[in-house]
């Protein structure tokens, strides 16, 4: 589990975390809404998290898509302000290419960083989701270098082709598969906290924005889940050792 910089001067004391975007080709309300996210709160702070799924799906660097985000994402970061991207299980081929446009860094998943001297995990969250087995096969798969490989190999056509069966697939298997085997397990969550020592932990993926405190073998610890963009922001404040969890109603 790879140390992560915190911003470009060192560790930040303001932060943004989002995650879930899931900017497509068609959602013109959210991703309007996250380029103002861009323009007015983002240069504010030190540093910007996005932990994963930022787009509905991504299959290369080579794609012309969200030019209009990379561009606004490049100003952000031309402007001094640290951004961070973890891979989600929608746009978990978001490469160098990606990075190199927009000036964001790419990070490992999981990743454990520092806000106010305070060790933190971030992660996108897909992994705490043990209990759904068929989702855990594939997602070791197509995280695989030789998958990936071959899958960027292909013509840009047919992986768009194949990337939009992918997503009829996974709604097909999100609407017969319970809600609870979709959510995180507790006991990898335990895990995570046992592993690496922290007491917060900050991820996406399961659409279900909360703050939940909890124990782990005596100790307090705190686990933030951030919120889909589908009907409105989800946005997560960090200010001189405060978090604020925000809907951003659009």
């Amino acid at each position: 589990m790879t140390p992560a910089p915190a911003s470009a001067d060192g560790e930040p004391s303001r932060c943004l975390f989002v995650s879930d975007v899931h900017l497509d080709t068609v959602a013109g309300a959210a991703e309007a809404q996250f380029l103002s996210l861009l323009r007015t709160e983002a240069p504010q702070v030190d540093a910007l998290y996005i932990l994963g799924d930022l787009f509905e799906s991504w299959v290369g660097d080579d794609t012309p898509v969200h030019r209009a985000v990379i561009d606004a994402l490049a100003a952000v970061t031309a402007g001094g302000v640290g951004c961070f991207v973890l891979h989600g299980n929608r746009d978990f081929l978001l490469g160098s290419g990606f990075a190199e446009r927009s000036g964001c860094h790419l990070l490992p998943d999981p990743v454990v960083t520092e806000f106010g001297g305070e060790r933190v995990l971030l992660t996108h969250g897909d992994a705490l989701c043990t209990d759904d087995h068929a989702y855990q096969e594939l997602r070791t798969l197509v995280r695989g270098p030789l998958w990936q490989q071959q899958f960027l190999a292909l013509p840009l056509a047919t992986r768009e082709l194949l990337a939009n069966e992918a997503r009829a697939g996974s709604r097909a298997h999100t609407s017969r598969t319970p809600p609870t085997i979709m959510d995180v397990n507790p006991s990898s969550v335990a895990a995570a906290f046992r592993a690496t020592g922290v007491r917060r932990i900050i991820h996406g993926h399961t659409h279900r924005p909360a703050v939940h405190e909890t124990q782990i073998d005596g100790e307090p610890v705190q686990r933030i889940v951030l919120g889909a963009w589908y009907e409105q922001g989800s946005c997560l404040s960090y200010e001189a050792g405060h978090y604020q969890l925000r809907a951003l109603p659009r």
